[in-house]
């Protein structure tokens, strides 16, 4: 269990030293004391159980690796109470989940974006929560974690491999916005991506007066994270100039780029109607084995048709 939720039972009274009652976590117990802990069944979860099919790549007894496709939230909140990733654990794990801090619900340690595809670990118990947590806290810089993604962005960027370290924050302006703030700001949050370029992608459009050819207008990169903040990449890549294809929210200064593409290139990119972001490995240790597990995700049809398109 985790120190939060045995200090929560300590205080709940759920611990006994010596048969008295014990309701300071901070005690000090002698030698030779006899300390019982009752543990009480986990509460039902608050959100509701609802059934829907799900892309499941791995499950054990402590935690299930999720194929989450573009349009399903993660979690329920203010505008999306339900159709959730967790309604959907809620109703297929049923009572596997043993309870995290004390609640039959599942452990969300990581997310992905609503329009952003791939893998994603969740917990069912609190060993396996505990764990995990620990490992994405580190984001992979003692430990195992291994995260990668797969991202088209408008542009080559000049040098095929880079690190953007810019601190986050939440727009002032915008709270549905993250910025990029100065290190010294307060509220800003460390934040690193490793970018390389994969594939250079050239246009089909014919060049014109108007809009001459500039060379290849977008790129196939892989993204590593080194620190997991909301929206990362789609902030990074957009803060050097290569925002990804189709993010509406941070690539709205590149709607022009789209006419330097072939019409079925532009029939493609419409299609997508979402960011060209995929989470395509997820590789962590086990938390209760310690065994490294390694999941490779391919890449979605509606992100392969564009890729396909500007390849031609």
């Amino acid at each position: 269990m985790s120190r939060s939720r045995l200090q929560a039972l300590i205080r709940d009274g759920q611990v006994t030293v010596d048969g008295a009652p014990a309701l300071d976590p901070g005690r000090k117990v002698g030698a030779g004391a006899r300390i019982a802990l009752q543990v009480p069944p986990a509460v039902a979860a608050e959100p509701q159980g609802e059934a829907m099919d799900l892309s499941i790549v791995y499950e054990d007894d402590d935690l299930i690796v999720i194929d989450k496709p573009a349009g399903l939230v993660v979690h329920p909140a203010a505008g999306h109470e339900s159709g959730t990733l967790v309604n959907a654990l809620i109703a297929h794990c049923g009572e596997s989940l043993s309870g995290i801090g004390g609640v039959k619900r599942p452990g969300i340690v990581h997310r992905l974006d609503k329009d952003t595809s791939g893998l994603l670990v969740v917990a069912k118990n609190d060993l396996a929560h505990q764990g995990l947590a620990e490992q994405f806290a580190d984001h992979g810089r003692t430990g195992p974690l291994e995260r990668l993604y797969l991202a088209l962005v408008w542009g080559v960027p000049e040098r095929r491999r880079g690190t953007v370290e810019a601190a986050l924050a939440r727009s002032q302006h915008n709270r549905e916005k993250i910025a990029i703030v100065s290190d010294d700001n307060e509220r800003g949050r460390y934040a690193v991506t490793h970018y390389e370029v994969l594939e250079a992608l050239p246009s089909e459009a014919l060049p014109s007066k108007a809009l001459p050819s500039t060379g290849p207008v977008a790129a196939l990169v892989q993204c590593e994270l080194e620190t997991g903040r909301t929206h990362q990449i789609r902030v990074h890549m957009a803060h050097i100039g290569h925002p990804l294809l189709g993010d509406t929210v941070y690539g709205s200064g590149f709607k022009t780029k789209a006419n330097r593409l072939a019409p079925d290139q532009q029939e493609a990119l419409a299609a997508l109607n979402r960011q060209a972001l995929h989470a395509a490995v997820l590789g962590f240790e086990h938390p209760r084995t310690g065994e490294f597990l390694r999941f490779e995700s391919p890449i979605p049809a509606d992100l392969a048709r564009l890729l396909q398109a500007l390849k031609a």
